[in-house]
């Protein structure tokens, strides 16, 4: 059976953050089944079968508005790494979200603990997968071992981390770390190039396109 589907993001197009990857990802497979699918940064009213959100704190209000519009219709709400570890325990907003889906959707096993109780039952895990590129980008070096870290600098994600846990290894360990990623925060990208200044392991190469990334990660061990 056919439907009509708003896929709520608030990442804006052409953004290359998590959510708005994750909802071109989705909209292609949807449409792939069959399925009518339009991205919105939020929902005002389109006349739609089902209203799938990512983020629930910050698509709080389309869900709100599509279930009051249309309690008849199903809600599946998308829980992202910023809702669980900080958001729910915070936003009354991204808790009713929970509370008016009627399918929640987490990425893996763990997630379920950071939801209330009564919420776990409409929970379902859905492990993303990739499709893995045919070649590489460049040999892999033999003279290190590298790490790829692929990860926007903002500061929920403690993106220097593998930096700073590389800056006091043995001399010769090959480990060098190649961090992936936009600045979405001004001051971590100081951070960023003043640490590649003090620790040769570390390289921050900026944003690059999904297909470089995938690239750059399959030639890191």
């Amino acid at each position: 059976m056919q439907a009509s589907i708003a896929l709520v993001c608030p990442a804006p197009p052409g953004s290359r953050q998590g959510n708005r990857v994750t909802a071109l990802r989705w909209a292609r497979i949807l449409r792939g089944l069959g399925h009518r699918v339009r991205i919105l940064g939020a929902w005002r009213g389109e006349d739609v079968d089902l209203l799938v959100a990512l983020h629930a704190r910050r698509s709080a209000a389309s869900v709100r508005a599509f279930r009051a519009r249309h309690p008849e219709r199903r809600v599946v709400v998308a829980l992202t790494g910023t809702d669980l570890y900080h958001d729910l325990a915070t936003s009354r907003a991204g808790r009713r979200s929970l509370e008016l889906a009627d399918r929640l959707i987490l990425l893996q096993e763990a997630g379920r603990r950071a939801l209330p109780a009564a919420q776990r039952r409409k929970a379902r895990v859905i492990h993303q997968s990739v499709v893995t590129p045919r070649a590489p980008a460049g040999a892999r070096s033999r003279r290190s071992f590298e790490v790829c870290v692929l990860a926007h600098l903002r500061a929920v994600k403690d993106p220097l981390r593998a930096a700073v846990a590389v800056r006091d290894l043995p001399t010769g360990s090959r480990i060098r770390v190649v961090h992936l990623g936009s600045a979405l925060d001004p001051g971590l990208a100081l951070r960023a190039r003043r640490e590649m200044e003090r620790n040769p392991r570390y390289r921050w190469l900026g944003e690059r396109s999904r297909r470089s990334a995938l690239r750059r990660l399959a030639r890191s061990r």
